[in-house]
Parts: structure tokens; sequence; C-alpha cells
């Protein structure tokens, strides 16, 4: 059976933390799905189209790793998609105790467990609302975004 999972979040940018994420789950995983948060609700520094493009971009010779937008609840794209997991980074205690919240309540609603990957200690201050405030103020912030390998 090929092992799924999907890696979710706004990605509003796509950071080297969260590609970091990535790449350490594709050594867990068969095939790794991507889903780009849409809300409609949200404002974001980038529509859900060029998320998509540049995390595609830089995974294009990934060929275990999709990409996609989604707009749904992240358990109706789990079984959209195959997945039996959902792959999430945390950086601190704070993300821990969401993403375990989080956790519970898909494994509740659909037995979908969540793998979390702590992050690098190098990256763990990196987060993408520290990066769109950074560009705001027109800082270089191209040491928090990935290059294509």
């Amino acid at each position: 059976m090929q092992r799924t999972a999907i890696f979710v979040g706004s990605f509003d940018p796509f950071t080297i933390g969260h590609a970091d994420i990535a790449r350490r789950a594709l050594a867990l995983v068969d095939r790794l799905v991507i889903g780009v948060g849409i809300n409609d609700s949200k404002h974001y520094s980038l529509t859900p189209d060029e998320r998509v493009k540049a995390i595609a971009d830089l995974f294009a010779d990934e060929p275990r790793v999709e990409v996609t937008g989604y707009s749904d609840l992240t358990t109706d794209f789990a079984r959209r998609v195959g997945a039996q997991c959902v792959v999430k980074g945390v950086r601190s205690v704070k993300d821990f105790e969401y993403e375990r919240e989080q956790a519970d309540i898909n494994r509740q609603l659909t037995g979908l467990e969540t793998l979390l990957l702590c992050a690098r200690p190098e990256l763990a201050s990196v987060s993408s609302t520290l990066v769109r405030e950074l560009a705001r103020f027109g800082k270089d912030v191209s040491s928090f975004l990935p290059q294509k390998r």
C-alpha cells in the first residue's frame, strides 16, 4: 500500500522551514500532497495560484510531491487524495498545543492521524508571518525562502 500524507497550510509564503518539513516527510511516506489552504475570509499577500505555483516549481523535480489548493476541511481533503495522515511542523510549545488539538479533532472525526515533525533549531524562528512582516517593510527576505535545488 502506498503511504500518502498531506502537508497543509496557508503557506503565505512557503518558507525554508516549510520546505524542510516537506523534505523530511518524504523520507517517511511514498507520496506527499501539499495542500495550499484557501480561505476567502483571510487576506493573503499571494494569490492561491501564486502559492501553488511557487511550491510546485520548488518540487518540480520530485515526482512524489503534488501541490494543490483546497478550501474544505482538512479531513475531507485527506480523504479525497487518499492520505493516511497529516504532516505538520511544530516550532514551539504554542505550535504543539494548537496542532495537538487539531490532531485530536481530526482523529475523532475520521481516524486521520497526524505526524508532528519538530522544526530544526536553526529554523524554529522562521514563520510566514515574520517573512510577510519583513517584506512589508521592504527588507530582503530571500534567506527565509527556499531556493530551487
